[in-house]
């Protein structure tokens, strides 16, 4: 999965990971790039400034331009959509942010000039990290809508593929089901010449680079899915494409960011959507025992008891 980062990453910077041994046996979630400040590196077990001799090592602005340009294929304007939504999804469905100046037109952010900081995120598959939540997700035997909930970085997306992958071989179920998926990002299936390289299942199709409105209503007419899902619900659009799916009788599993079931409920766009919703389940995770702990899930009658592992 690291293939298409060391890609794109300044020779520099691609040079001085590669050198570091405290990195070969662990794996890198997020490598951050600020110019004038230390090269930062997040990994499943730490974090760290990266050092040269006893000093930091510092990001130069010419790393910044070079990672830019490698991002943008040497031309800024390829991704002026992608500079202005501040993030960039690549091959392999990592994700790359952009922090900079940004450029306005009619109050409006147009693009980015100056890009200062980069947050590269490495793309996580955790098989099986959903598996023994699926039977939470039904109810006499029919799959429940499904919100999961959390802040950002707890693993909102690594959940909701191997739940996806799960229904779609039938883990933990009944059956498999045709799993409908709405990748307007490219992270969840990571799509390349149209085959995902993460494991979504034998009956998983993807809508991909397809805003989530219009991706859930070309599967609903084109792939008669069992389930769609989607991930980061937040655009009005989003919502009224829920209600379509919701009125044709199809199951939805997505992602939201939130804390808890008191903040969440402050949304209006989500307390109408759970409002319309008979059998539901809203799963919240953190990070208090690692990226991925299940704190609660609740039901329309209220919280479920668990343990957790």
């Amino acid at each position: 999965m690291m293939e298409e980062i060391w890609r794109l990453l300044p020779v520099e910077v691609k040079k001085r990971l590669r050198e570091e041994e405290m990195l070969n046996n662990e794996n890198i979630q997020e490598i951050r790039l600020r110019v004038l400040r230390p090269l930062f590196v997040k990994t499943n077990k730490n974090k760290y400034f990266l050092k040269d001799g006893d000093k930091d090592w510092i990001v130069m602005n010419k790393h910044i331009k070079e990672a830019v340009e490698k991002l943008g294929g040497y031309s800024l304007y390829a991704f002026e959509e992608e500079l202005k939504q501040g993030y960039l999804t690549v091959a392999g469905g990592h994700r790359v942010g952009f922090c900079g100046k940004a450029v306005l037109e009619d109050g409006r952010v147009k693009t980015l000039r100056q890009v200062s900081s980069l947050n590269i995120r490495i793309a996580g598959e955790v098989k099986g990290c959903g598996e023994r939540w699926i039977p939470y997700l039904f109810e006499d035997n029919v799959p429940c809508h499904t919100l999961i909930v959390s802040p950002p970085g707890c693993g909102k997306t690594t959940l909701l593929r191997d739940m996806i992958r799960c229904l779609s071989y039938g883990v933990n179920c009944k059956e498999s089901y045709n799993v409908g998926v709405v990748d307007e990002r490219g992270e969840i299936a990571a799509m390349k010449d149209g085959v995902p390289q993460m494991d979504i299942g034998p009956c998983t199709d993807v809508q991909e680079n397809c805003p989530k409105a219009d991706g859930m209503l070309f599967l609903l007419r084109s792939m008669t899915p069992d389930i769609i899902a989607v991930d980061e619900l937040g655009k009005e659009a989003d919502f009224i494409g829920v209600e379509e799916l919701l009125h044709a009788g199809v199951t939805l599993i997505s992602t939201v960011h939130g804390n808890d079931m008191d903040g969440l409920l402050r949304n209006k766009k989500i307390k109408n959507m759970l409002e319309k919703i008979e059998n539901g389940r809203v799963v919240f995770l953190s990070k208090k025992c690692g990226v991925g702990t299940v704190e609660e899930i609740w039901d329309t009658h209220g919280k479920i008891q668990y343990e957790r592992g």
